[in-house]
């Protein structure tokens, strides 16, 4: 389920500090996004951080809760975001803490990958050209 109009809004006041603020539907669920990276997920207005190695000793206390998942063939398959606490909507100066955090972990993700577009050129360019196959004709009968 994805986030609704009103929470929408509050994490827009409580990110907007950090930066261009948008939210957008994806597989059911709210990305949340600063500056062009996703920082966060939002279930059934829920919010659940991105986290990874650099971040996770800031998150202990999230590790309590289980992280965002989907089912797949059967199977619950866990994703790299974390419950926020709900006392941190009542910190602002905290709840601005983990975010950061969880966008630093967003940044170190944009950066594993490369985008799609960069990707086909730079196969496009590292392909050989192909040659032009000109047929001969064989000489038939009477030829």
């Amino acid at each position: 389920m994805v986030a609704s109009a009103s929470f929408a809004d509050f994490l827009n006041e409580l990110l907007a500090p950090l930066g261009h603020v948008a939210l957008r539907r994806m597989f059911g669920k709210t990305g949340v996004f600063c500056d062009g990276l996703m920082l966060g997920m939002v279930t059934e207005d829920t919010l659940y951080f991105r986290v990874d190695d650099g971040n996770r000793e800031v998150f202990k206390e999230a590790a309590d809760f289980p992280p965002i998942n989907y089912a797949k063939g059967g199977k619950l398959i866990d994703l790299a975001f974390w419950r926020a606490p709900e006392r941190l909507f009542d910190e602002p100066e905290e709840f601005r803490l983990w975010a950061r955090a969880a966008l630093g972990a967003a940044g170190r993700v944009a950066t594993g990958r490369a985008p799609l577009r960069s990707k086909a050129k730079a196969s496009a360019a590292t392909k050989k050209p192909k040659r032009a196959r000109t047929r001969r004709r064989q000489g038939g009968k009477g030829a």
